[in-house]
């Protein structure tokens, strides 16, 4: 290899300093400080040792990359590290939900003590976390791909903390308004970055089951949240609601520290520090398609990007509606499922026990996972190239249980029907199903899509999720009792019964419109430059 004269004692002074950030233009851009001195160079086998010690291997134009079989790389990393760091925030993901739809139940019994109306009070404990969720959706998932995973997990959990704690111990109903929408807005690390860091440690194969058991994880906890919110405040009081949950989240504080960062082109551009470091050599650079050179470009470029990628790439939009009203339809029942019940002559307390129907149905999620795994194992065997409209199968039958499972619940709750309760049960389970099935494949569709950067295709998606979830509980009880539990479901099983068309749309136009966007082929592009091993996607 070739040697030339650089900058070398400069450099080393400047990172004693502190002055070598990953995102320094001679690290990303490859540009020179412009200075010469005319120190030894390091001998090509001392550069050589050092790049076996840091699992890296150089490629034209003095680019270093990953080995594949890099230990460090988080797609390399052991099945404990995996385990442990996917595991936890997916548990961090599923509690953070569950205290989100536990804020209309508690919201019926603050209000008594604030003197508040009942849509009031649904505003002050529910839609303002859903409406903090809606802007934190927009800011965390670039800034965490720009500057890291890690940081941003222990931070956004030990803040939510602090807001459980202000919204359980404020003696006012604006304290509470402020501690929930600081909730929702450091909700949604867990809530999209999750997809990113999944996206960080697994291929697309396994992904398969990984997305699965993500979307399990925030829809059961939607669905655990009413049971756990009413049942909490109608037996100890509805602030313990969030003295438990800041001490859960103190919890989870602790255990995050112990996590490491996934975020590989980070960790790619501490090793070029390293290397810079240790050989004197700054010519060296890295393809880095998280460079941000400052915060104004982060906000000009990142921060735009989930909105640009909404109203201009028709994927991310018909994505983000589709996942939106499925997870707006949950927040909706938490309202209407009470007053359906009424009919039946159940308590609050005992109709949130009908969500539990509809957690049964997710677990039926697992029959189109395997079918995708099969799939996907046959062309990986073939060496076919993936596509990822091959994982849409479970979306193809998500859309009609949606639409039976609605129009079940219209034929067999009071007062047009004599049916028991438990009648109704058939309708709620597939109704699971398919808003599971729905975070499930879209989510997927979306990772598969964009890849590296797919929390910001998932920011697009949680912003407009969040408003809607926001907005629906609102909607829900006026709407039910002014038309009747069975005409308010058949404007919902009227749109679902439009929803049907959309997974054929997907499986027959999905892969050309795909391939014409812009942001899309990008996004695959630098994914197959920047990732160990090509997922060999199509």
């Amino acid at each position: 290899m070739q040697e030339r004269p650089n900058a070398a004692f400069l450099n080393r002074n400047r990172a004693k300093r502190g002055y070598l950030g990953e995102c320094r233009p001679q690290w990303c851009g490859g540009q020179d400080l412009g200075v010469s001195t005319q120190l030894e160079q390091p001998t090509s086998s001392a550069v050589k040792t050092v790049l076996d010690e840091l699992e890296l291997r150089l490629v034209d134009d003095d680019y270093v990359k990953w080995r594949t079989n890099a230990s460090a790389h988080p797609r390399n990393w052991t099945a404990a590290r995996k385990t442990y760091d996917t595991g936890l925030v997916l548990l961090l993901d599923l509690f953070t939900t569950a205290v989100s739809t536990a804020g209309p139940p508690v919201a019926e019994f603050a209000r008594f003590e604030y003197g508040l109306s009942h849509v009031v009070a649904l505003v002050a404990f529910g839609s303002m976390y859903q409406f903090g969720q809606a802007f934190g959706g927009v800011i965390f998932p670039p800034y965490s791909e720009a500057f890291g995973r890690k940081s941003v997990y222990i931070s956004a959990s030990l803040i939510y903390c602090i807001s459980c704690i202000i919204v359980g111990f404020t003696p006012s109903v604006a304290g509470a308004v402020v501690g929930r929408f600081i909730s929702g807005f450091t909700s949604a690390v867990p809530s999209i970055i999750v997809s990113g860091s999944i996206e960080d440690m697994f291929n697309m194969k396994e992904r398969v089951w990984l997305i699965y058991i993500w979307a399990c994880a925030t829809t059961g906890g939607l669905l655990v949240g009413p049971i756990y919110g009413s049942y909490l405040a109608a037996t100890v009081g509805w602030r313990w609601v969030f003295y438990i949950a800041s001490i859960v989240m103190a919890f989870f504080t602790f255990l995050l520290s112990f996590i490491k960062e996934s975020r590989a082109s980070r960790l790619l551009a501490r090793r070029l520090e390293i290397l810079h470091e240790r050989t004197g050599l700054t010519h060296f650079r890295i393809n880095n398609p998280d460079h941000t050179p400052s915060f104004q470009t982060f906000a000009r470029v990142a921060l735009r990007r989930p909105v640009q990628l909404f109203f201009t790439d028709p994927i991310v939009f018909v994505v983000s509606i589709m996942s939106a009203v499925g997870w707006a339809l949950i927040y909706l029942f938490t309202q209407a499922i009470p007053v359906i019940c009424q009919g039946f002559g159940l308590s609050r307390e005992q109709s949130s026990l009908l969500f539990l129907a509809i957690l049964v149905g997710i677990f039926f999620g697992i029959f189109p996972r395997i079918y995708d795994h099969g799939v996907l194992k046959k062309r990986s065997d073939a060496d076919s190239p993936l596509h990822p409209e091959d994982k849409l199968m479970g979306f193809a039958f998500a859309a009609p249980s949606l639409a039976f499972g609605l129009w079940w619940l219209v034929l067999t709750v009071p007062p047009a029907s004599n049916l028991p309760w438990y009648a109704t049960i058939v309708g709620l389970i597939p109704i699971g199903f398919a808003t599971n099935e729905f975070a499930c494949t879209l989510s997927g569709y979306l990772a598969d899509t964009y890849t590296i950067y797919a929390s910001s295709a998932f920011a697009a998606m949680s912003f407009l999720r969040a408003v809607l979830g926001g907005l629906f509980p609102l909607i829900g009880e006026p709407m039910y009792t002014a038309l009747g539990s069975n005409w308010a479901t058949v404007i919902l099983a009227c749109i679902a019964t439009i929803f049907c068309a959309t997974p054929v749309l997907f499986m027959k136009f999905g892969r050309r419109i795909r391939q014409k966007s812009k942001f899309a082929k990008y996004s695959l592009r630098v994914n197959r430059e920047t990732q160990i091993q090509d997922d060999n996607v199509e």
